[in-house]
């Protein structure tokens, strides 16, 4: 069974973008990894931000060691963090994005296997769902050592608004947005809960119905819309996110959380990457767990799959995919 948690733990993180220095920036204050390698198309970019950060490093006083790199160094990470590609503009779907950076992404998958890579790829670019299986397809890893943020960032967006209506922490909040990370996803609000009480009886008794809860559902499927509207880019957010599924990794905790898993007939499934809860350790993937969905919540898993799916064969027929 794969594990590399007997040395200094090592993180390559593959774009120096927004979401890139985001989730360095996060990491810089949580001493999680032992050294953390930045790569970037622009050299110059990877250098200035290694620079940048180690001086945030200093006043953390965390002891990670940031530098810029090499595909070579992904030789002995742990794991290998991709951000890069081609940002989401307003008005654009994530999914408009999938010729644009599939190329991106088959040339950094490449170069990282042919350093020796023998450990984990987590996968954050959009269309995350996509990318994350063409990380698969590329490099021939295993499905359980290559995952993507998935559905995490909406889980927290999901947990948020919820806090907000009920006034009860996002912690206490035990909820998940699955799928698609993106227009097609949806709210499992049937198997949520609020301290062990399910949430549409802690709604019902709070004189909330089914509408309120799908209006809910919507401004998280939409918050990335008004964020690039308002700032341009998200990046803060999904940034902490990847540095969550950092920690369940280099830490070897088997914690339950949302992430893009391979299905390979969990939801009735097969052949596209999904949001799901699933348990997470130095393995990668040590087991999805599968949520107990009605059947308006499976049929809605279906139809994202289906749109994912889709997007894939044109894909493979355009040549961006083997």
């Amino acid at each position: 069974m794969f594990m590399v948690m007997n040395h200094r733990k090592k993180v390559v993180l593959i774009g120096a973008g927004s979401v890139g220095t985001a989730y360095a920036y996060a990491m810089a204050q949580h001493p999680l990894a032992d050294e953390l390698i930045i790569i970037n198309h622009t050299k110059k970019k990877a250098v200035g931000n290694a620079l940048d950060l180690e001086d945030a490093v200093a006043a953390f006083g965390t002891p990670v060691h940031m530098v810029s790199g090499e595909y070579a160094d992904c030789a002995e990470a742990d794991l290998v963090v991709i951000t890069a590609g081609v940002p989401q503009k307003p008005g654009e779907t994530r999914l408009q994005l999938v010729n644009k950076n599939l190329a991106v992404i088959k040339d950094i998958t490449k170069n990282v296997v042919e350093s020796g890579f023998q450990g984990i790829f987590l996968v954050a670019g959009n269309p995350v769902d996509i990318l994350s299986n063409a990380v698969r397809e590329f490099s021939g890893f295993p499905a359980n050592r290559v995952l993507s943020s998935g559905t995490s960032l909406d889980s927290y967006r999901l947990r948020i608004a919820l806090s907000k209506l009920f006034n009860v922490s996002p912690q206490s909040i035990d909820a998940y947005v699955m799928a698609e990370h993106g227009d097609s996803e949806f709210v499992a609000y049937s198997a949520a809960t609020i301290g062990g009480k399910p949430l549409l009886e802690f709604a019902k008794n709070r004189g909330y119905s089914m509408d309120d809860l799908k209006e809910v559902e919507d401004q998280v499927r939409n918050k990335a819309y008004d964020i690039i509207e308002g700032k341009g880019a998200t990046y803060y957010g999904v940034a902490s996110a990847l540095v969550r599924i950092t920690e369940a990794i280099l830490r070897n905790t088997n914690m339950v959380m949302p992430i893009g898993a391979y299905m390979a007939g969990e939801y009735g499934q097969q052949g596209v990457y999904l949001g799901t809860p699933a348990i997470i350790n130095a393995n990668g993937i040590a087991r999805i767990i599968e949520m107990p969905l009605n059947e308006d919540e499976q049929a809605a898993m279906a139809k994202s799959a289906k749109t994912l799916e889709d997007i894939q064969n044109n894909a493979r027929k355009e040549g961006f995919l083997p």
